[in-house]
């Protein structure tokens, strides 16, 4: 599916873009190259990488379920209280959000500049969502 077949606003466009871009790279790296970089590196270290590696995936997946449920609105598949209901809010729990380990010198440079990325863009996502619920109370 590309941005053009979302049939929905521009500015999901954009966001979509980027989130499937990074998948696709996210992808890449840990099929091809993570393991190249992790040579030597066990123990606490290597889990760390593991978590890490995790932490960018389920970021990314979290923004691409959200903008499809925003899809979903647009399309009027849902109605937007259904669409701000919990169930469909991103997580808010600090997996996503902590970046604790992202400056750790033994992260490979490639998983380092992901986990920045995917941080940026789920931050982003997070403030649109928070604009929304605000709006949606203030109504």
């Amino acid at each position: 599916m590309t941005a053009t077949s979302l049939s929905s606003p521009s500015y999901f466009a954009g966001p979509y873009d980027e989130t499937m871009s990074m998948m696709v790279e996210a992808r890449n790296y840990m099929a091809y190259t993570i393991g190249k970089e992790r040579a030597g590196i066990t123990g606490i270290d290597g889990l760390t990488i593991s978590c890490e590696s995790m932490r960018v995936t389920t970021r990314l997946a979290h923004v691409l379920a959200w903008l499809a449920i925003r899809r979903a609105v647009h399309e009027g598949e849902i109605s937007e209280e259904e669409a701000l209901n919990d169930r469909y809010r991103l997580p808010s729990e600090g997996v996503c959000l902590d970046d604790g380990n992202a400056d750790s010198p033994f992260l490979p440079r490639g998983l380092r500049g992901l986990l920045a990325r995917s941080l940026a863009l789920y931050s982003r996502i997070a403030r649109l969502e928070d604009q929304m619920l605000r709006r949606k109370e203030a109504a």
